[in-house]
């Protein structure tokens, strides 16, 4: 595991000039099709086109930077997933992104929607997603996300404390109405993947423990309250899993929680949430299952741990975000400067520096997250050079892709575009260094539609008490 510098990623343990499993391509121009949405291509000049439209053509039109949604593919990879766990509900996590087109594709393509907080759970709501059809998630849930959850009629509450068992009884009996609630717990399972995104193991905010006897005190309460209709169990293990290895114990654990409250009550919870985590190919090392496999493999998984415990099925669930929307859509940014620096013994390396940054993709220097890039508007025969594709915010951990090959001959004015960055990019950008966040377009046939316009000067300044004039 990389453990980050409090200070960023410049500060972080050395590392060699690119990592072992960065290998030298033959082709420069040649693209990883896992890495790229389904509408991506080049052209005989080398130029990449999203559903039909070239990206230079985008850049004259939305500007750059910009995430470059293709809609066709992000419809067809819901469908996947959706037709992959029949029987199953399969919820999208809003976290990942969301607008209000994002959640009217979805009801669309028959998922139901996960949210998190009171932003969430309004565009939601304003997208027309049947409130039957949206869960609840968070921590440290208000009263007015709460309150607005109660009385639009969101179809389950994911409890995550005492407290909010406590504040959500108050809430029911001041509306004259009961909640549907999940309890969430820990399974004690810590996915592989980096610590400050796994979420399942012990020592974390999330849920109610298993091992502790935490979980069963708290679904016994619930299903004993007059205000509240226990639907069961939510469990999540992690991000950016690649099979179904830590479902297996998880499962196992949660399933035997689910005996210990029968046994207790005599009832049977209805529903078991599994989740969501699925990880998607960020670089060419990624490998990540198709949701037919996972979907295999889960189903597989949960039927040995029933027939163990004896138990009917529950209703099942799962909660893909990242697996559909991150493949989905690029970012596009366009070169400022390039540099070649030497860092000692007899090594140098080059930095690309491009019109985004860390503030419309925090993850790479959040958490030490891999990405790829690929020179988008031309062609070129100049040989493969390991590149840093960096932004321009004033820190030095403002790097958006560690290790790339890219032609020798990148250059101001050329356009690059990082593939996978439709999860977590755009939900997660700020305005450090008061910039103003990209827009998100989608195409397809050939035709833009913006799904959220760019932030300008004038938005930032409208928040700002002391302007005058």
């Amino acid at each position: 595991m990389t453990h980050m510098h409090v200070a960023g990623s410049i500060h972080a343990d050395a590392t060699s000039p690119a990592p072992v499993w960065l290998t030298r391509p033959d082709d420069v121009n040649a693209l990883t099709p896992k890495l790229w949405s389904s509408g991506v291509a080049r052209d005989e000049d080398g130029v990449l086109s999203v559903a039909g439209m070239k990206v230079t053509e985008l850049a004259d039109q939305v500007g750059t930077p910009a995430y470059i949604m293709d809609e066709r593919d992000f419809r067809q990879r819901a469908r996947a997933w959706r037709d992959a766990f029949a029987g199953w509900t399969v919820y999208y996590a809003g976290k990942s992104f969301l607008c209000t087109t994002i959640a009217r594709w979805i009801a669309d393509e028959g998922l139901s929607l996960d949210v998190c907080s009171l932003g969430e759970l309004t565009v939601a709501l304003r997208a027309g997603v049947p409130p039957e059809q949206i869960g609840m998630h968070g921590n440290n849930k208000s009263e007015a996300e709460l309150r607005l959850g109660l009385e639009s009629g969101v179809g389950r509450i994911i409890v995550d404390s005492a407290d909010e068992i406590s504040r959500l009884e108050r809430l029911c009996a001041e509306l004259d109405t009961t909640a549907q609630v999940m309890i969430r717990v820990t399974t004690g399972v810590e996915a592989h993947t980096h610590e400050y995104i796994a979420t399942a193991h012990e020592d974390q905010k999330f849920g109610f423990s298993i091992t502790g006897g935490q979980a069963l005190v708290a679904l016994v309460r619930c299903f004993h309250s007059p205000r509240l209709n226990l639907l069961g169990i939510h469990s999540h293990i992690g991000s950016q899993i690649f099979d179904t290895n830590g479902f297996e114990v998880a499962a196992r654990r949660t399933l035997k929680l689910v005996s210990q409250f029968k046994e207790a009550t005599g009832v049977a919870l209805a529903e078991l949430d599994l989740g969501g985590g699925f990880g998607i190919a960020y670089t060419k090392e990624d490998d990540p299952a198709s949701p037919q496999d996972l979907a295999a493999g889960l189903r597989e998984i949960i039927a040995h741990e029933l027939r163990g415990f004896g138990l009917e099925s529950p209703a099942i669930s799962i909660e893909p975000g990242r697996a559909i929307v991150g493949p989905a859509a690029l970012a596009l940014y366009r070169v400022g400067t390039v540099k070649v620096v030497e860092v000692g013994g007899g090594m140098s390396r080059r930095y690309v520096s491009v019109d985004g940054g860390m503030s419309d993709n925090i993850r790479p220097a959040l958490y030490a997250a891999e990405y790829s890039a690929a020179l988008a508007s031309r062609a070129s025969d100049a040989e493969p050079v390991v590149s840093r594709v960096v932004g321009l915010h004033c820190e030095g951990g403002d790097i958006l892709v560690r290790d790339e090959f890219l032609p020798a001959d990148v250059r101001a004015g050329d356009l690059l575009a990082v593939p996978a960055s439709g999860a977590y990019s755009r939900s997660m950008a700020s305005n450090y260094n008061h910039t103003p966040r990209p827009p998100v377009v989608s195409v397809k046939d050939g035709l833009i539609t913006t799904l959220v316009r760019r932030e300008t000067l004038d938005d930032l300044l409208a928040l700002d008490a002391g302007v005058t004039d």
